[in-house]
């Protein structure tokens, strides 16, 4: 079967192409010259679960090496050297026209210095997850995954215009998004540098053909010229528009191209897929995700199958920029709660969260930390098959910065000292294997600026690093590496 695409016989239906959202949706373009990355690439994943945490039990007793895990992190001790605990991390902005578990939302990812609803629609400004995408997803086929158990008052991803991103919570929709149409492969890195010598203009083809926009380029003139400066203008986004599509394909191809001589030389590693992405039986096993929140037997395997969905789409480099919505205030918890007769997440938050600890209802504290443990062995289990990957002298969980963290700091809707573990070292720019805290009310914004930076976008502030009532450290975090 022929799998090039022809920019012209695509082109020649692109007046209707352009506006397709689908295409929107793939980001800002990248010429083919951002493809030639011959090493693993940071990857940025983003674990976030529901109500926050209990903080003596996620907290080391003092800073330094990690030796003696709290025992919520316990799952992790195998991983204890790829580790960067951090402590004392707020978020203060305001809201407007929203309720508690939203303002916490919609500040979490993106340490807004203000929040709200308008019209009831949410509003806030640009998350990291999408600042990062708007660099790192010029380079791969998708700009950005964004998945599980999101919505309604948790709305994590905002756009640099402050509108929401949605989150798809079906995991094999997810998959069919990243793979349909063509076969899933781990770039060989160690060989990229020879594969990319091979993709000359002769072996392009029609890629390097005259663009369509040339070949309707007089017409175009003779077209300007009857027309008032209005429409020229109109006429030239057009165009502009086209050769947008146009340099979109090309690169599609190209990457493309890329798959296909890594397939005929696989690296280190290989992909694994989980029958449940393509088994027909299993095609609606997860649109109701309702049966998910009453079970956690189910809400388990649907985590481990999000967090596989994440694993594939960064070994095979389809996007290099994750969030994974992995839990719900809403879901039951018969079986990891083993005290009192509460199973209900979202009472038990509240029971077990009070403006001081010993105010606190013991048992639902308890119940507490008990989800959140099981929550952090099913992260637990994502390190290890991370850390299993082999692409070529490193490990995938080398090459990613990994947050596991909550929207909220705990389950009463607090927003002081938020859980924030990061797993990986980012490729050796985070010095891993031990606790640091930072003064009260830092913000998480300076995490988040801290994070670009990483993933090579540089900014000079993020969301309130440098203006909420706790700024400070200069809107950084010293001392990560």
């Amino acid at each position: 079967m022929n799998t090039h695409l022809s920019r012209r016989h695509f082109l020649r239906g692109a007046g209707a192409l352009v506006a397709l959202p689908f295409l929107e949706s793939l980001g800002r373009l990248s010429a083919f010259a951002a493809l030639p990355v011959v090493r693993p690439p940071l990857r940025m994943g983003i674990f976030t679960v529901a109500g926050g945490t209990v903080l003596e039990s996620w907290k080391c007793a003092q800073d330094g090496p990690l030796s003696v895990l709290p025992s919520i992190l316990r799952p992790l001790d195998f991983c204890k050297d790829d580790l960067l605990l951090i402590n004392g991390l707020a978020q203060t902005g305001s809201s407007e026209n929203v309720n508690a578990h939203e303002h916490c939302a919609f500040t979490h990812l993106t340490g807004a210095n203000a929040v709200k609803r308008e019209g009831g629609r949410p509003i806030s400004t640009v998350s990291v997850d999408q600042a990062a995408a708007e660099r790192a997803g010029q380079e791969t086929l998708l700009p950005s995954l964004e998945f599980g158990l999101a919505g309604n008052e948790n709305v994590y991803s905002f756009r640099p215009d402050g509108t929401p991103v949605p989150f798809e919570a079906d995991p094999r929709m997810v998959f069919e998004r990243m793979f349909r149409g063509r076969t899933p492969v781990a770039p060989n890195w160690a060989r990229r540098a020879e594969n990319l010598g091979k993709l000359t203009p002769s072996a392009q083809g029609d890629s390097y053909e005259r663009s369509v926009i040339d070949l309707v380029a007089d017409d175009a003139k003779s077209l300007q010229r009857r027309l008032g400066r209005a429409d020229q203008q109109k006429l030239d986004e057009y165009l502009a528009s086209l050769r947008t599509v146009e340099k979109r394909i090309e690169f599609v191809e190209a990457r493309r191209r890329l798959d296909l001589l890594d397939a005929e030389h696989p690296g280190p590693s290989r992909v694994q897929i989980d029958g449940k992405f393509t088994d027909e039986k299993s095609k609606y096993l997860w649109k109701n995700t309702e049966a998910v929140r009453r079970d956690p037997e189910r809400h388990g395997e649907y985590i481990s199958l999000l967090a596989d969905v994440m694993i594939l789409a960064f070994q095979t480099d389809s996007t290099r920029v994750i969030t994974l919505a992995a839990g719900s205030d809403e879901a039951m918890f018969p079986g990891v709660v083993t005290v009192g007769y509460e199973r209900h997440c979202h009472t038990l938050e509240h029971q077990g969260n009070a403006g001081k600890v010993e105010d606190a209802d013991p048992l639902s504290r308890e119940a507490c930390r008990q989800i959140h443990t099981w929550y952090t062995a099913l992260f637990a289990e994502t390190v290890r098959k991370m850390k299993a990957i082999d692409e070529g002298g490193s490990t995938l969980l080398d090459n990613t910065m990994l947050l596991y963290t909550s929207y909220m700091a705990d389950g009463g809707h607090g927003r002081d000292d938020y859980p924030v573990l990061l797993a990986g070292n980012a490729q050796g720019t985070l010095k891993t294997g031990r606790q640091l805290t930072f003064q009260k009310q830092t913000p998480a914004a300076n995490l988040y600026v801290e994070m670009l930076d990483r993933m090579g976008v540089k900014v000079d502030e993020f969301g309130n690093s440098k203006t909420a009532k706790g700024a400070a450290y200069g809107g950084r975090l010293p001392g990560l590496v």
